[in-house]
């Protein structure tokens, strides 16, 4: 007694599809499963055993020979506990074979029945789709994720006997329904800039690192707002498009961090690591690779505070993502690659006391101790920052004054308008916004007139500019003109582009 079930998994955010075959023979009764299964799959013998019982169908005792192909790549997860079962009362005949080759199933067993959520449904899902198949079965718990695939059926079940009724054509399982599309656009964050007094400059900056999805860097002593400004710039990003919602949310599922019963990360994430965190932490590892928070925080803010105080070597990991937008994890095994195109925002204290340069304050560090301090910042990874800005310590007057500060969403309609001008820009393009472009996109859409080059020239010999800072700055000049509203980049906003380069013009020397 042959038979065949369609089920998937995942590689990195990845989902390929695996046939899982069953064979029942004469023999001593045994259960082997075949096809590099890892140690949680060579357990589902024995929750696949105890579901078929207590669902109140017959366990065959004969050897039972279970291949996951393909063969050669190693099968992760739980996920195929609810195919093994339906495949083996699809080879006993209490299932038709032709029921079980119109869909894809996916799920793992609890010792009752009960079918329990697994990691990846969505990409899954996707899988699924764009493999030519019309249906899946689902966990119920992972329903609505599921669901967010157009052009698929998904039926979400609760117990094996449900499902194997449903293939019997016994009892009907409602098909998932949803409109993931209806949940974006609204902002998840109550902290708004209405609430910052002063920092005028700091706030402009924010806007237009917001407005290209530019990294930005913040220098300035303790207690000036640094972080009370970055954990507000959610409240002023553009909503996610659906295609950004959809990868992120590969990448919860894939991690197991999507809430249960959600649907779609339908806000930009915002990721705050400790200082005290691994490079694996940050980037992404482990035995079986599993995002980092760099990867979590895809489309969305990475927010380093006090940027010094982490290790060097875990700095500089975030070098090649910041670039590519990616994060390639490599194994004996296999290699993975995450999607990790974030915005960086860091801060740093001047000094370790922290207040070099502050007029209201002696700094107590020596020449020595502020050269090792700042010495833990490699010239590459500052390179990768587009915007450095001063946030000095706020007046006394700013912080009493009653004057009424712009809110968030005035700031966040000035940010939608320049980001709909770049998709408009970049409609043929697999980019989202300024930061992203390419040398050919700078050539095509970063044209400068006689004046604004003038300017630029005279910056990179008095500065000494990388070419990788010329490029970022042009960006930002890009970024400016589009807030403007403006086709065309004029010299005020090349010369406001190159103001937000501190580290290049002073800092560092």
């Amino acid at each position: 007694m042959l038979s065949k079930v369609m089920s998937s998994a995942v590689i990195g955010v990845e989902a390929y599809p695996v046939e899982v075959e069953i064979d029942i023979a004469n023999g001593l009764p045994s259960f082997v499963t075949v096809g590099l299964p890892e140690t949680a799959v060579k357990e589902s013998k024995e929750r696949v055993k105890a579901a078929i019982k207590n669902s109140g169908y017959a366990f065959p005792d004969d050897r039972i020979t279970v291949n996951l192909a393909p063969a050669h790549i190693k099968k992760e997860g739980t996920g195929f506990d609810l195919p093994m079962a339906v495949g083996i009362l699809v080879a006993t005949g209490v299932v038709p074979q032709a029921a079980a080759d119109e869909l894809l199933l996916l799920g793992e067993l609890s010792l009752d029945g009960r079918i329990k959520p697994v990691f990846g449904s969505l990409s899954m899902a996707l899988a699924a789709m764009q493999g030519g198949f019309k249906s899946i079965v689902v966990p119920f718990a992972n329903r609505r994720e599921a669901a967010v695939v157009k052009g698929i059926d998904v039926y979400p079940a609760k117990h094996l006997s449900q499902v194997i009724e449903f293939l019997r054509g016994q009892q009907p399982i409602d098909i998932e329904r949803s409109d993931p599309v209806a949940l974006l656009g609204s902002s998840s964050t109550k902290e708004d800039f209405e609430e910052v007094k002063g920092q005028e400059h700091a706030k402009r900056a924010l806007e237009i690192a917001s407005a290209g999805g530019h990294n930005l860097l913040m220098v300035g002593p303790p207690g000036a707002g640094k972080t009370m400004l970055a954990r507000r710039i959610p409240s002023i990003l553009p909503p996610p498009t659906f295609e950004e919602a959809i990868e992120t949310t590969r990448i919860y599922s894939v991690a197991g961090m999507l809430g249960r019963d959600s649907a779609l990360i339908a806000t930009r994430c915002f990721r705050s690591p400790h200082h005290t965190i691994s490079d694996a932490g940050l980037i992404g590892g482990g035995a079986v690779p599993r995002p980092g928070e760099v990867s979590l925080a895809h489309h969305g803010v990475l927010f380093l505070d006090e940027l010094p105080e982490y290790k060097k070597h875990v700095l500089e990991v975030l070098r090649q993502p910041l670039e590519d937008g990616k994060v390639t994890l490599s194994r004996a095994n296999s290699t993975i690659t995450y999607p990790a195109r974030v915005m960086l925002i860091a801060a740093l204290n001047p000094c370790p006391c922290g207040y070099y340069s502050d007029p209201n304050h002696t700094c107590r560090c020596t020449a020595q101790q502020i050269q090792r301090y700042r010495a833990r910042l490699s010239g590459p990874l500052l390179d990768r920052i587009d915007i450095h800005i001063e946030v000095p310590a706020v007046a006394y007057g700013d912080l009493m004054r009653d004057a009424r500060e712009e809110r968030s969403k005035d700031i966040r309609r000035r940010v939608i308008a320049a980001r709909t001008m770049q998709q408009e820009r970049f409609r043929r393009s697999q980019i989202f916004c300024n930061a992203q472009m390419s040398s050919r996109h700078l050539k095509k859409w970063c044209a400068i007139g006689k004046e604004a080059s003038g300017l630029l020239e005279a910056a990179i010999d008095k500065m000494g500019l990388s070419a990788r800072a010329l490029n970022r700055i042009l960006k930002i000049s890009r970024t400016i003109a589009d807030l403007a509203e403006r086709e065309a980049i004029a010299a005020g906003h090349v010369a406001e582009a190159i103001q937000y380069r501190i580290l290049d013009r002073s800092y560092s020397a």
